[in-house]
């Protein structure tokens, strides 16, 4: 028997208050999404006056960085390498992106799921997201 470690909702909801705080301390906007460990949603924030575009960018960033167990900044840099780089439709999935923001959350050393964070600045995006994982990894 496989068995898979999960966040449940209330570990998803701790990251995403957190998140929401600290983007609201900041004065800023910005939309959050958790999944399971297949990219499928658990939880959802968008902030009055984040980008609309954020709202699928975050939700696919989530996506990929669980289906692809590694950051979505990593995966980016890959497609984007000059001598090793593959363009990101290698996937063969439209919801793949490699901007930076999305990061797996593991628990007893398997990708539970994954958080992001976008609609402000790669390295906010990414700060905050990594800090949701850290509330919620085990």
């Amino acid at each position: 028997m496989i068995t898979q470690s999960t966040i449940d909702y209330a570990e998803a909801r701790l990251a995403l208050d957190a998140i929401c705080a600290e983007i609201l301390k900041r004065g800023k906007a910005g939309v959050i999404a958790v999944c399971d460990s297949h990219g499928d949603l658990i939880a959802f924030a968008r902030l009055d006056g984040a980008p609309l575009s954020s709202i699928t960018i975050a939700i696919n960033k989530a996506y990929s960085a669980a289906r692809e167990r590694k950051p979505t900044k990593d995966i980016g840099a890959a497609a984007r390498n000059p001598e090793k780089g593959f363009d990101i439709g290698y996937f063969g999935d439209p919801k793949f992106t490699g901007w930076g923001g999305g990061v797996p959350i593991w628990k007893d050393g398997r990708v539970a799921g994954a958080i992001a964070v976008s609609g402000l600045p790669q390295t906010e995006d990414i700060e905050l997201a990594e800090m949701g994982a850290g509330l919620i990894a085990g």
